[in-house]
């Protein structure tokens, strides 16, 4: 994909996915510092889309990526969307007008309810879907709605064309500039593997993916909650680890 006056756009020059929010700021131009990545914590793309599309939700991003990777964009990338609230970061207070929003289709924190998990608006996730770990700012482990691997992919790729295209300092989760408020996008969201894939602060010593853990993660047998912790763990935040294989949200790593 690429960006043409500030819409996104396939390689061959096609138009992709937009749906015009009214939820922005008329008469200043945006500055690109900074990616914000956010979890809709809502029910499907669509409805997420919709809402932020609705003038009563006085809110929105630049773009909604859904759970096949689909990315819809609502807000041109000069414009100011309504995304990050109240937040600071380096010097700068309410990030809105310096930030670019990536709104991810994730229902967010799960809550457990007897043998299952729920999420807040009272859907029911099946155990491979869920991560249990404890959020960088949080105390206590829950459960968290992971990600799929072609959202994943298209957030990684929607960053790369960003960062080419605008002065991009750095990328960061709603939960790093609103820390006190905001959870998103979480522990299920390779945050640091993206930052340094994006950024150009992957390591030179392999060629094997190298990710780096964001929060205290419990080390399983195999790919799921289902499977028994293993002893070696759990690893420690922002200890680097070799991605040898995967399978759907799980990562085999050394």
């Amino acid at each position: 994909m690429k960006v043409l006056n500030h819409r996104l756009h396939t390689l061959d020059g096609s138009a992709m996915p937009f749906q015009a929010s009214p939820n922005y700021s008329k008469g200043r131009k945006l500055i690109q510092d900074y990616i914000i990545i956010h979890y809709t914590a809502g029910s499907s793309a669509n409805a997420s889309i919709n809402w932020l599309c609705d003038k009563k939700a006085k809110a929105s991003a630049h773009v909604v990526i859904g759970r096949d990777g689909d990315i819809t964009q609502l807000v041109s990338f000069d414009k100011i969307s309504w995304h990050a609230g109240a937040s600071s970061w380096d010097d700068k207070q309410a990030l809105n007008p310096y930030s670019i929003g990536i709104e991810l289709d994730n229902a967010g924190p799960l809550h457990r309810q007897g043998d299952g998990w729920f999420s807040w608006f009272g859907r029911e996730y099946d155990p491979s879907e869920v991560l249990i770990a404890t959020h960088k700012n949080r105390s206590e482990e829950s459960g968290w709605h992971t990600y799929t691997e072609a959202q994943i992919e298209s957030c990684r790729d929607l960053c790369s064309v960003l960062v080419d295209k605008y002065p991009i300092k750095e990328i960061l989760g709603h939960e790093d500039i609103s820390p006190q408020r905001k959870t998103d996008p979480g522990p299920a969201f390779p945050m640091a593997n993206i930052q340094s894939l994006v950024m150009g602060r992957a390591s030179d010593d392999s060629e094997l993916p190298i990710m780096q853990t964001t929060t205290m993660l419990n080390i399983r047998s195999g790919p799921g909650t289902l499977h028994a912790k293993l002893e070696e763990g759990p690893l420690p935040p922002k200890t680097n680890v070799l991605v040898l294989d995967k399978m759907n949200n799980w990562n085999f790593v050394n």
